[in-house]
């Protein structure tokens, strides 16, 4: 077994006023050699917004991009005529593929809206860009694993990798294990609120510990907890 700990007070930080950002990894004005990615996973970024700001219109291509609220909603706009709110409790997922230029801003001009939003690696370059949203109850992930993110699952948003996002809300002394797809990938463990123990490590809101060389990993919750786990594959075509 190999692991790598991100607590989040060594995370890369910027802030511009309208928008206060926490990187996992290396991103925009912030880089650290040492922290380009995990596997496939190339960005974790948590975000706090301003009311009525956000994101203008800019183009990706060739990567597979979640946004996850945490609070408030999002408002995006895209290239291929998207016009959608993202809310808490809401996953989206877009493909940038071959080339699409998109917004996120905050649907809200009175609260800041709070969101994940994580790039991914793709298994296919260059196809049509493609995007989807789902909502899933909080009771989904009441004490369990529930995924919200797979290229195998029609109840979970599609995406152009052999990846895997769930998510999980455990109360205080509840014990679980997750278990990995491919022995080729791993996972990265993701703190939203409170503290669990990974293994033996224990992590706290905001780490992250990715973990790869296993079969399974073992979740203690030392308090209430909700966690994100986002499992890839190790090893990638960076050509």
């Amino acid at each position: 077994m190999k692991t790598v700990l991100h607590k989040a007070n060594t995370r890369g930080h910027n802030s511009f006023g309208w928008l206060n950002s926490y990187h996992s990894f290396s991103f925009g004005h912030y880089y650290n050699p040492e922290r380009m990615h995990f596997g496939a996973l190339r960005v974790l970024n948590d975000d706090t917004v301003a009311p009525g700001m956000g994101f203008g219109k800019h183009p990706h291509d060739n990567m597979e991009i979640v946004s996850i609220p945490l609070s408030g909603d999002l408002h995006h706009q895209d290239s291929t005529g998207r016009n959608e709110i993202i809310r808490q409790h809401d996953v989206q997922i877009m493909s940038a593929g071959s080339g699409i230029a998109h917004s996120e801003m905050n649907a809200n001009k009175d609260q800041q809206v709070k969101f994940l939003q994580i790039w991914v690696m793709p298994k296919e370059l260059n196809i049509n860009p493609r995007y989807e949203q789902k909502s899933f109850k909080p009771a989904d992930r009441a004490n369990q694993i529930f995924t919200v993110v797979a290229p195998d699952n029609q109840d979970a948003v599609w995406i152009n990798q052999d990846a895997w996002f769930s998510l999980a809300n455990f109360e205080a002394g509840k014990n679980d294990e997750y278990f990995l797809r491919q022995m080729d990938n791993g996972v990265y463990v993701f703190v939203i609120n409170g503290s669990v123990t990974i293994n033996d490590t224990v992590l706290h809101e905001r780490d992250g510990l990715g973990i790869w060389d296993v079969g399974s990993i073992k979740i203690e919750a030392n308090t209430n907890t909700e966690l994100l786990l986002i499992e890839v594959p190790m090893k990638i075509n960076e050509a």
